[in-house]
């Protein structure tokens, strides 16, 4: 039997709360990993993969980079780096484990070698100061409790000269745009929830946490803030979608 969450925890109410948020977070996760491939490319309409190919195609690998991939959900990004790094290593990070299960899954029937899965939270990486010459996240900054600090942990986690790249929902410059979009993701997310997860709210989160979320520029400035040079941002379809780049002073 499919128990709602929004019976559980109300949207609105656990997103617009740092304490609260990460709760809400890992059980939304957690619910919809078994579908979290289909919908991404629904939502996307098959331009996900596209996106996640200009991501790793801005940090210029050069093939034996030790790669961090912050709440890597089903692997896709992590797998593909590896796929990248002859003589390098990727490492896949998420806080939820059904997501890893998911991606170990493809990691032995891709049968690459130089990944692993871990899980941890993001906000608390366990690992030394300067450990990896690039971090990638894909739709990861709009869900953590507290961007800036996240964005602090990476930047700790990063050799000096680390590149550092993002892929997230944006904010379009035109208003309209913008209220078209997040009604298009309310609707669709809505009717998706209700027929896959038989609750309306769980993708309803997407544009509620757009909501919230700095966007592609507030990124930036926060990039630009807390040391990161080399900072700025691509665009696609019009501003919906955004990879924020970065890099960690030597």
């Amino acid at each position: 039997m499919v128990v709602s969450m929004s019976k559980k925890l109300n949207l609105k109410e656990y997103i617009s709360s740092q304490q609260k948020k990460q709760q809400y977070v890992n059980q939304m996760f957690a619910t919809i990993a078994p579908r979290y491939d289909f919908v991404t490319a629904l939502l996307s309409y098959g331009m996900d993969r596209g996106w996640k190919r200009k991501l790793i195609e801005r940090l210029n690998l050069k093939g034996d980079e030790q790669a961090l991939d912050l709440a890597c959900g089903t692997g896709e990004i992590t797998l593909a780096l590896g796929e990248r790094l002859p003589t390098g290593e990727a490492c896949g990070l998420d806080i939820t484990q059904a997501m890893l299960k998911i991606a170990e899954h493809k990691r032995q029937r891709r049968k690459v070698s130089n990944v692993c899965f871990f899980q941890a939270d993001l906000m608390q990486l366990p690992f030394t100061d300067a450990s990896f010459d690039c971090v990638t996240c894909g739709y990861a900054l709009r869900n953590v409790p507290d961007v800036a600090l996240a964005l602090v942990e990476i930047k700790r986690v990063l050799k000096p000269s680390g590149r550092f790249c993002s892929l997230d929902f944006a904010h379009p410059d035109s208003r309209l745009y913008r209220w078209l979009y997040l009604r298009y993701l309310i609707v669709v997310g809505s009717t998706l929830g209700y027929l896959l997860h038989g609750d309306p709210d769980i993708y309803r989160y997407i544009p509620e946490s757009l909501k919230l979320y700095p966007g592609q520029r507030g990124v930036q400035e926060l990039m630009d803030r807390f040391g990161f040079v080399e900072t700025g941002f691509l665009e696609f379809g019009r501003g919906i979608m955004a990879i924020n780049y970065g890099v960690k002073p030597c």
